[in-house]
């Protein structure tokens, strides 16, 4: 056994439960592991993306029990037991989210490396506020970074899924 082997199994590993996307996953993970590596290299949910590793960026956020969150800040411990959901789940089998139509529709997104980042926040801001002044929406995002677009796209993409969800709602009850 090589001397860096030697260091790696000396340090323990711990079981945790992650209810990912609706699936659970018992996982092994050191007490150092960030959620997003589990995320992407043992979960293979590439869609949240690495960015800072500093919390500037919002390339990783996650929705963890209803509330966004930055994986790259949160240690896998931490989110033993808890829910969270990946830019995967947000499409459903009907087809794109709002958020994510709106975004193709006003051209949100240029490169798409942050877009997943601003859909998770902008998802999670709509089901906590289906109706969302400017205001609201530029503070939801304020974690997320983009050098490619100004924010004015953004605000708008996010300001029409607002109106389609609330669309939809209303059809909905009148059923």
């Amino acid at each position: 056994m090589s001397p860096l082997q030697k260091i790696r199994s000396a340090v323990g590993r711990e079981q945790v439960t992650l209810r990912v996307n609706g699936a659970v996953h018992r996982v092994a993970v050191k007490p150092y592991d960030v959620l997003l590596d589990i995320l992407r290299e043992q979960l293979n949910l590439t869609g949240t993306r690495r960015g800072c590793d500093m919390g500037t960026c919002g390339c990783c956020a996650v929705i963890m029990d209803g509330r966004p969150v930055l994986s790259c800040l949160t240690l896998a411990l931490e989110a033993d037991g808890t829910g969270i959901r990946t830019i995967e789940d947000v499409a459903t089998g009907d087809g794109l989210h709002p958020v994510q139509e709106e975004f193709v529709r006003t051209g949100a997104s240029q490169c798409g490396f942050c877009t997943p980042g601003f859909i998770i926040s902008a998802v999670s801001l709509l089901e906590a506020n289906p109706d969302p002044t400017d205001e609201e929406i530029l503070q939801a995002i304020s974690g997320n970074i983009c050098r490619c677009t100004g924010y004015l796209s953004i605000v708008e993409a996010i300001r029409r899924a607002s109106e389609a969800l609330r669309v939809r709602a209303a059809e909905g009850a009148s059923r």
